[in-house]
């Protein structure tokens, strides 16, 4: 038999290792308060075209345009803009926000996507502003047309059934592979009044004219920002299966089914 004392040390170095797992800090999800006042932030920014308000991480900050890496006093940022419609979601979960920007009636026009990272679930501090900043010349391109369109959709926190985040992720995913897996669309849950905006061109229903396979080259460089409360995943990518396009699709999903698709792609 072990002694006493060797039996009584072996218990307490036990508990210690599982009182310690217990109360080491669980890491908390961003507040999405503050990822919205971010978002507010920027939007602010872009309309006056001074960077000034914005928290910029001072040790890791990158601005980052139609996926290239860019001065941000150089970019679309820099010029001021007469906002027509702006929107943002929030992800807790990777701290990171999305936001739509219309400017139809400004010297030029021009419509945003812009995913904001913050690190860790700090949002007082900016370490990403990617944007796809699409304009005169970029594919399917009116921003009048764009605005009169979107500014008639409902994107009101759900109050039905919301899918979760895997499944959010997943349908960005399964739309985004379209153009490589033939199986693709039909693992998408259309809903019957689904519209898709894609630039200025409407597709009633969603379901409709769907891409199935052809393309050797997946769409890569993805980044996400899913919001479960607004039932979204925005995916930022650059869209290989047709070139090298830089591009963003949104998608909201009410009541387990596909009611919007917006893609941004210059």
């Amino acid at each position: 038999m072990f002694p006493l004392h060797r039996i009584i040390k072996t218990f307490l170095r036990t508990a210690f290792v599982v009182m310690a797992f217990y109360m080491q800090p669980i890491a908390a999800d961003c507040p999405r308060e503050g990822l919205l006042s971010a978002a507010s932030t920027y939007i602010k920014a872009q309309t006056s075209g001074k960077i000034d308000g914005l928290t910029l991480s001072t040790t890791n900050f990158t601005y980052q345009e139609n996926n290239k890496v860019l001065n941000i006093k150089q970019g679309v940022l820099s010029q001021p803009l007469k906002i027509d419609l702006n929107r943002s979601t929030a992800d807790t979960v990777a701290c990171a926000s999305y936001t739509m920007i219309i400017s139809s009636t400004g010297s030029k026009p021009y419509v945003l996507s812009t995913q904001i990272h913050h690190p860790g679930n700090d949002t007082s501090a900016i370490t990403l502003i990617d944007t796809i900043a699409a304009t005169t010349g970029s594919l399917f391109f009116n921003a009048a047309q764009t605005l009169n369109y979107i500014k008639q959709e409902n994107w009101s926190p759900l109050t039905g059934q919301r899918a979760n985040r895997t499944e959010l992720r997943r349908i960005g995913d399964a739309y985004m592979d379209m153009w490589t897996d033939p199986k693709a669309a039909d693992s998408i849950p259309w809903g019957t009044q689904c519209e898709r905006v894609e630039g200025s061109r409407l597709t009633k229903p969603c379901g409709a004219s769907l891409p199935r396979g052809g393309s050797a080259k997946p769409n890569s460089l993805r980044r996400y920002v899913v919001d479960e409360t607004i039932g979204s995943v925005d995916v930022l990518c650059e869209f290989s299966a047709l070139g090298t396009m830089p591009d963003s699709h949104e998608i909201r999903v009410e009541d387990g089914l596909v009611k919007y698709v917006h893609t941004v792609t210059v």
